[in-house]
């Protein structure tokens, strides 16, 4: 690891220099770029287009009636950054180095600043690719319309996801050479060195076209990309002067290692929970926990406080079990299934009464391993299937592998390709979803393996406290988190806050630069309605919104409030609004229409 290091240190300063050397003219947006921008011996251009406005967005082929538009003139640059990591063509872990697809305003348009994006799920994708263009977070879209320079990056591998052409990877079989150790190039470039290389290289193009530096850079990412803007403030404190990251996946290997579906096998004999069985005891969770002032909202506001026990519920229970044999009921054996879901990983399967620990309780130890889901989230996503059918299937619960990959982490840990699924490709072994046969003691050894490996895995559980030279330098960091994320749980957000808060010296200095909101009833990427509800409307707070709070915090020093009034998405009935405070702070009901935000305190 010391070499490994002083890899990536010499190669910062490698390119921090070409960075900060500015041209003496401007670069131009055709093929001179190639030959004109070369900041390292590692960097080269892959491809240079420029797009007017109303041409459509692809580089080969014709297009389709779908295919997005320019919404502005824009310049597109491809770079790629060397080394890679070499093998033989078609292996997953193959690849000839870190993609970044850079969009440029004309010169009249450029608003000074660099705003860059981060993945999702396992990242990858075509950023690299000189023939297609990437398609994560619409980067081209905010550059026309928002007037920054934009960038992506593909992590260092560009395998991309069946179902969705041109959308990052589902899959973690990069990470693993053909010989079937874990590759540590891979993972030095997925976990943080693709990060540093694409706020380097995105900031001296922007100073070579436009012929000046830009005056701030911030990075902006959801899921993996909040896990990603984490890592740019614990390793990489200089790159952005602000970093709005959200659904954050630190701590990834711990929460992507499947135990749901290790609960489904070891207490359900395989077979899943059915859809409806999850709606008829999700919801009757919310029912127990949604009043307040004397009315249901429709979604959870306090999932500390709930502490709904299916296998006390007669109302779910089949009649065997002394319940009502309501349609859909469940046995005893399956609504305790439920209460380890929602507790999360334990080192021997066990869960205790929700009564005496709801798993918000306590803290982590040496039984109760990390965090599940709150109760009365659809942990299937069932509003993310209503609009995004086949997007839902891969993240939907239960499935071999979990949520995001699951049976790949495990793979991973145990460093056996055959526990992955049928996906997982290597030349030692693909996967046969073999992890479905652990044992709870199986799984809590890999979950300890998962954390003996991280120094392979380049710390991509981004857990370190120490943000200490962030602050230092002036960067400031702004995330939220959807409590009913059944992607990741939210209850990880939480727990790193209050490491950090442990660690540098309580709440007023933290919040000096650091501010977490969490927003009841809102699901993964919080752009929709979390729980097993159809008819919940839970006010939401759009990661655009952020940004121009950090805006504001970054560039004329007025800090995020403490309280942001939220609402339901516009047009949408029976809309709520509400408070969001920020963390430890949380809604406090003091009296009047609960659905309406003046109806609380802060506190």
């Amino acid at each position: 690891m010391i070499a490994l290091c002083g890899l990536i240190v010499a190669h910062a300063a490698t390119a921090s220099s070409a960075a900060a050397a500015t041209p003496a003219r401007k670069l131009t947006c055709d093929d001179s770029l190639k030959t004109a921008f070369k900041p390292d011996a590692l960097t080269r251009v892959v491809a240079v287009k420029a797009f007017k406005k109303g041409d459509p967005l692809i580089l080969s082929g014709a297009p389709t009636e779908r295919t997005a538009r320019a919404a502005n003139d824009l310049c597109m640059v491809k770079l790629n950054v060397g080394p890679g990591n070499p093998g033989p063509a078609g292996a997953p872990s193959t690849s000839p180095g870190i993609g970044i697809e850079v969009w440029l305003p004309t010169p009249a348009n450029w608003n000074g600043r660099v705003h860059n994006f981060g993945g999702n799920g396992w990242s990858g994708g075509n950023a690299g690719s000189p023939t297609q263009i990437s398609n994560a977070m619409s980067s081209a879209d905010v550059a026309a319309n928002e007037g920054a320079v934009t960038s992506t990056c593909d992590s260092g591998h560009n395998g991309t996801n069946p179902l969705f052409p041109g959308v990052p990877t589902s899959n973690g079989a990069f990470g693993m050479d053909p010989d079937g150790t874990l590759s540590k190039a891979q993972w030095r470039d997925f976990s943080s060195r693709s990060l540093h290389e694409q706020a380097v290289k995105t900031k001296a193009l922007a100073s070579a076209y436009y012929a000046r530096a830009p005056h701030h850079s911030y990075f902006d990412g959801t899921s993996q990309g909040g896990r990603q803007g984490f890592k740019l403030a614990q390793e990489f404190p200089d790159d952005y002067d602000g970093i709005v990251a959200t659904s954050p996946a630190i701590n990834y290997a711990l929460f992507g290692l499947g135990w749901q579906q290790i609960v489904i096998q070891q207490d359900l004999g395989g077979v899943p929970l059915t859809e409806a069985q999850q709606d008829l005891v999700s919801n009757a969770a919310i029912d127990a926990c949604d009043v307040v002032g004397g009315r249901h909202l429709g979604y959870v506001m306090d999932n500390a406080a709930c502490r709904y026990d299916p296998t006390r519920d007669s109302k779910v229970l089949c009649k065997a079990d002394g319940g009502q044999n309501a349609r859909n009921c469940v046995s005893k054996i399956q609504a305790n299934a439920f209460n380890k879901i929602w507790y999360g990983i334990t080192s021997d399967g066990s869960v205790p009464s929700p009564a005496l620990d709801n798993g918000w309780d306590k803290e982590l130890d040496a039984v109760h391993r990390w965090y599940g889901y709150s109760r009365g989230a659809s942990l299937y996503n069932a509003s993310l299937r209503k609009i995004f059918p086949a997007l839902a299937k891969l993240l939907s619960a239960p499935r071999p592998g979990g949520v995001v990959g699951g049976n790949d982490w495990v793979a991973l840990a145990l460093v056996n390709p055959t526990m992955a699924g049928a996906d997982f490709k290597n030349a030692s072994g693909n996967g046969l979803g073999l992890s479905r046969t652990l044992s709870y003691l199986q799984f809590n050894n890999a979950f300890d393996r998962a954390l003996a490996l991280q120094p392979v895995f380049d710390q991509v559980d981004t857990d370190s406290s120490d943000l200490s030279a962030f602050k230092a330098r002036g960067g400031k960091l702004l995330t939220e988190h959807g409590f009913d994320d059944v992607a990741i749980p939210t209850r990880g957000s939480i727990h790193y806050y209050n490491q950090v808060l442990e660690r540098m010296g309580g709440l007023d200095k933290v919040q000096s630069f650091y501010r977490l909101y969490l927003i009841p009833g809102v699901g993964h990427q919080l752009t929709l309605n979390g729980t097993a509800n159809p008819e919940a409307n839970p006010p939401r707070l759009p990661q655009a919104q952020l940004y121009r709070f950090m805006l504001d915090w970054v560039e004329h020093g007025v800090a995020p409030p403490d309280r942001i009034d939220i609402e339901s998405p516009a047009g949408s009935p029976n809309p709520i609004s509400q408070p969001v405070c920020a963390y430890p702070h949380k809604p406090k009901y003091t009296g009047g229409d609960p659905r309406v935000a003046g109806s609380f305190i802060c506190s």
